[in-house]
């Protein structure tokens, strides 16, 4: 059924928004159709249906980010219904007309193929099948910046694409979306176009926008789970404005963590959606209410249940690779230290566990006390470099931390400058902390990182550390791992 108007089901934003994550699952199903298809073909067909399954499984996540960053902005979802009515019955259609095709039994997988491919094409007016997506999903994505207030959101843009969808629905005799009352659309519309952000972006903001330098794969991984208390859509209480930090997802988008400041008291909260008998269920803590640790492949996030007075699994999180798993612990343990409503930290938080420390010292950095510590994972032998405070209240949080890669092999990676200097060239911070900006720590010609070390021996160590007769003696295994395939 292409309907999407309001039911019986609840409000109509409510609807819409199931509606995302249903049309998000079909899409994921028809990927996956067409992989299959594609396996059956000769390779001269598989150029079109890769990029045809890609677009398809963009627009699974796009519709699953819409909806999940809706919970967070709820107070300007109004102002996106009714391109959702325009988009979801086009969509839809879409899909259910691809299963058609490529379920169609009755003639070979390549005339399925071939029909699919022409009949769709000629019926969008020329309009190729893979561009159909490209159309829906540059649709989504203004959506995306339309909901959050992004600053390069485009009206025109987005008019322009409605028309085109509009057009598209006709010619498969889709009906014209119900009338809706346009005009106050359109003033808030206008005030979303003219309205800024925070020129002062969040350091977390950032984390995850970096690429990453290497891949290191974890083992053992099991589906994550989030364990509840859950809600549905619309039922938690989220102040207006709160300002989304990122977003990330799990085991192909069935899990999904936004990580937010409370507009109330500028604070961090986890919200976590999960799928369950097909609907999106959601859950949410504030950091001060979670403790985090490992355990084996997962970063757990455990709450105090005050029904039962003790400490309860909230959600256990597998990641697929080290590098990601090490971000989000640095991430949440740096939100949760700094944040003004946490009580009290218990020092194993600040520790990763399964990690093996090579080395540590004191430096300057950046006008700061930090330690700085070599760290090896047990499991993957990836290395990393962790800058943390060095003293008082925030003793111990991290302040950045960087991977060490096949970079290092290179003789020019690491040069000792003076008795306290050490250089690093190729190497990416990824850094937790307002204040600390590292391209003081830059300012030389060939613009690598310096770190300045209290004491002389402290840059002896840390030089041998890395040097060649350490490393085949069995301490860090940089040189072992070699390029990572991105």
């Amino acid at each position: 059924m292409d309907n999407y108007n309001a039911g019986s089901s609840g409000p109509v934003e409510v609807h819409l928004l199931q509606g995302c994550c249903r049309e998000a699952d079909r899409a994921d199903l028809v990927a996956v159709g067409l992989e299959q298809l594609r396996a059956a073909l000769p390779e001269s067909f598989h150029g079109h249906l890769i990029a045809l399954a890609e677009e398809v499984r963009g627009s699974s996540s796009l519709l699953r980010d819409l909806a999940d960053r809706s919970q967070v902005h709820i107070a300007r979802v109004p102002v996106v219904l009714n391109y959702l009515h325009v988009l979801l019955p086009c969509l839809c259609r879409t899909l259910r007309d691809i299963t058609t095709h490529y379920e169609d039994k009755t003639i070979t997988r390549e005339i399925r193929w071939r029909k699919m491919y022409n009949t769709m094409t000629e019926e969008a007016g020329g309009l190729p099948l893979p561009q159909r997506f490209v159309l829906y999903n540059h649709f989504l994505s203004l959506l995306k910046q339309l909901l959050v207030r992004d600053t390069n959101f485009d009206l025109n843009v987005l008019e322009a694409l409605r028309t085109r969808i509009l057009a598209l629905r006709e010619k498969r005799g889709i009906p014209p979306p119900p009338v809706q009352s346009g005009a106050l659309v359109r003033q808030e519309l206008m005030a979303l176009t003219v309205a800024t952000q925070d020129p002062n972006s969040h350091w977390a903001e950032q984390i995850f926008s970096l690429p990453l330098p290497s891949r290191t794969a974890l083992k053992h991984l099991k589906p994550s789970k989030a364990y509840g208390p859950y809600y549905p859509w619309g039922h938690l209480n989220i102040s207006p404005e709160s300002r989304i930090l990122f977003r990330r997802t799990l085991d192909n988008d069935k899990l999904s963590i936004v990580v937010f400041l409370s507009s109330t008291d500028q604070c961090p909260y986890i919200l976590l959606r999960a799928i369950q008998g097909g609907q999106p269920w959601f859950s949410l803590l504030g950091a001060h209410e979670l403790c985090i640790s490992r355990e084996g492949s997962a970063l757990q996030l455990k709450r105090w249940s005050r029904s039962e007075q003790c400490s309860k699994l909230w959600a256990a999180l597998y990641f697929l690779t080290w590098e990601e798993m090490v971000l989000f612990y640095c991430t949440f343990v740096a939100l949760k230290a700094r944040n003004m409503l946490t009580i009290q930290i218990h020092p194993n938080e600040y520790k990763l566990q399964r990690e093996k420390r090579h080395f540590q010292a004191q430096i300057i950095d950046d006008g700061y006390k930090h330690s700085l510590i070599v760290f090896e994972d047990l499991q993957t032998r990836g290395i990393r470099l962790h800058a943390a405070v060095w003293e008082g209240e925030l003793r111990q949080c991290p302040v950045w931390t960087a991977f060490v890669t096949h970079q290092s092999q290179s003789p020019t990676w690491i040069s000792r400058r003076s008795k306290h200097r050490v250089w690093l060239k190729d190497v990416q911070l990824y850094v937790f902390c307002k204040t600390y900006r590292q391209e003081n720590m830059r300012q030389n010609k060939s613009g690598a990182f310096e770190i300045y070390f209290v004491s002389e021996e402290g840059a002896t160590r840390f030089r041998e550390v890395f040097s060649t007769t350490t490393a085949a003696a069995g301490l860090p295994a940089a040189y072992d791992r070699g390029p990572v395939a991105q």
